[in-house]
């Protein structure tokens, strides 16, 4: 994993100490702890980590404020939410303050690591569970006409359903297995995905989608 060194946020000191200890047996120096939103923001500032593994719902400032807090002065500074709230509103929030993570407090350890390692390679990380909840609430006004974003394009089924797997962090040949497709078809209908929404790149597509289901739902 490319992350180095890692400031931890949460509020229970037992949780913290697990965690630091996996993530140092994963050779990632774990440079500090903070049990709330304020000593995050603290600590972030004088200790400058690659990676921030951010608790929401903490004293004094919540996870979601600090993040904002956070990377408005490092931006630079990678952001996951690692949280027992499944709740839709605290997940497209956290991505609107900049994070580039969600992830449930209840994944399994070897989930964890694989998503902490496509964060490190760019990719947007997601509880499967929480990315499969988004693209339904995507799939559900992909139809529509979507105006200077994607413009005249829908995506098909099929780019659809490759979607709903590029979100779950699931690499090209991966997807190709659990669709059933080649390699190159996957490359190609994934080209088609990020044409029609104008975009350039994996995390822009996850990010569209994300934010796309949160206007959409708030009409």
């Amino acid at each position: 994993m490319a992350f180095k060194r890692v400031l931890l946020a949460d509020d229970h000191a037992l949780f913290r100490d697990g965690l630091a200890s996996l993530l140092t047996a994963w050779d990632m120096e774990v440079v500090g702890q903070a049990s709330d939103g304020l000593e995050a923001v603290e600590q972030a500032r004088r200790l400058r980590p690659d990676l921030v593994i951010m608790d929401i719902h903490m004293p004094r400032l919540d996870g979601l404020e600090a993040t904002r807090l956070i990377k408005a002065e490092l931006p630079d500074t990678t952001v996951v939410m690692l949280t027992v709230s499944d709740n839709e509103e605290n997940l497209f929030e956290a991505v609107k303050s900049g994070a580039q993570g969600y992830i449930l407090k209840n994944i399994p350890g070897d989930e964890f690591g694989r998503l902490l390692s496509s964060l490190a390679e760019g990719e947007p990380a997601m509880s499967r569970g929480l990315a499969k909840r988004v693209l339904e609430e995507f799939a559900r006004h992909s139809a529509q006409t979507q105006s200077r974003e994607d413009g005249d394009g829908r995506l098909t089924a099929r780019e659809q359903q490759v979607l709903e797997q590029v979100t779950s962090g699931l690499t090209n040949k991966e997807i190709g297995i659990a669709l059933f497709l080649s390699e190159e078809t996957v490359k190609y209908h994934l080209k088609n995905i990020m044409q029609k929404l104008h975009l350039r790149n994996r995390s822009e597509v996850v990010a569209w989608a994300i934010r796309h289901s949160q206007v959409r739902g708030e009409g």
